[in-house]
C-alpha cells in the first residue's frame, strides 16, 4: 500500500494522516486483517516525523479502525469494530465511493429507526417544526419540478433531517445531525438517475402535518423498499 506525502499544514498533521488513512480504509483499498507498514516506512511515505504519525494511529484506534500488537504491528480491525456513527468518521466516509453491501445496510438501518422517528414526529413536531417541514416540502416540489441532483440531494437531506429533530426523542434528535453526511451520501446514490419517490414524501409530509401517527409510519416504511432507491 501507498501513501501521499501531506501537503498541506492548514491543519494538525495527525489529523491529515489520520484522514488518509480512515479513507483508504472506508473504500475497501486497505481490508480489515491488513497489517499497516512499520512507522518508519509511513513517516517517510507522509514525510512527517514519528510523533504527528502516533498520534493519528491513536485517533484512529480510539475510532475502532485499528489495533497495535506487540510484534505484530498494526492492523486493521475487522469492520465490527468500527465506530461508523462518530461525526468525524462520517466525514471521512463523504466523498466515498461505498460499495452497494453499505447502501443496503444503511437502507436496513433506516428501516428500523426512521418509521418509528416519523411516528413520532406526527405526534410531537411543535407548531415551528411543522411550519419549517411545510418550508422544506415545498422546496422539494420546486426542486423536482426542474431536477438537478445536487439541489435534491440538499433539500431530501433536510427533510430527513427535520423528522428526526421532530421527533421529541432525546436518542432520536441527535440522528438528524450525525447522520446528514451519509444522508447526502445515499441519497446523492438511490436519486443519480432522478429517482425521488416525491408521491413517497407527500404521504409523509401529509401524515405528519395532520398527526396521524400509523399513516406517518406506513408511509416512512414504504419509502424504505429497497426497490425505490436504485438498490
Amino acid at each position: 500500500m501507498q501513501f501521499n506525502a501531506i501537503s498541506s499544514v492548514t491543519r494538525g498533521l495527525d489529523l491529515q494522516i489520520a484522514s488518509e488513512i480512515a479513507r483508504q480504509i472506508l473504500s475497501g483499498k486497505i481490508l480489515p486483517g491488513t497489517i499497516l507498514p512499520s512507522e518508519v516506512d509511513l513517516c517517510e511515505q507522509f514525510g512527517v516525523s514519528r510523533t504527528a504519525l502516533r498520534e493519528a494511529l491513536k485517533l484512529l484506534s480510539s475510532k475502532g479502525l485499528l489495533e497495535s500488537r506487540p510484534k505484530i504491528g498494526t492492523r486493521v480491525r475487522p469492520r465490527t469494530f468500527w465506530n461508523i456513527l462518530d461525526v468525524q468518521l462520517l466525514e471521512w466516509l463523504s466523498g466515498i465511493e461505498a460499495t452497494e453491501e453499505m447502501y443496503h445496510q444503511f437502507l436496513d438501518f433506516r428501516r428500523v429507526i426512521e418509521p418509528h422517528a416519523t411516528m413520532l414526529a406526527a405526534t410531537n413536531a411543535t407548531k415551528e417544526q411543522r411550519i419549517e417541514l411545510s418550508k422544506i416540502y415545498r422546496e422539494m416540489c420546486r426542486v423536482a419540478e426542474d431536477f438537478e441532483p445536487e439541489a435534491w440531494v440538499n433539500i431530501d437531506t433536510q427533510f430527513h433531517r427535520m423528522i428526526f429533530l421532530s421527533s421529541g426523542n432525546c436518542f432520536y434528535m441527535p440522528f438528524g445531525n450525525v447522520l446528514t453526511t451519509v444522508f447526502k451520501w445515499f441519497i446523492s446514490y438511490s436519486s443519480a438517475a432522478g429517482g425521488m419517490c416525491l408521491n413517497d414524501h407527500h404521504l409523509i409530509y401529509q401524515a405528519i402535518m395532520i398527526g396521524d401517527a400509523q399513516a406517518a409510519y406506513e408511509a416512512s416504511l414504504g419509502l424504505m423498499k429497497s426497490s425505490k432507491h436504485r438498490l
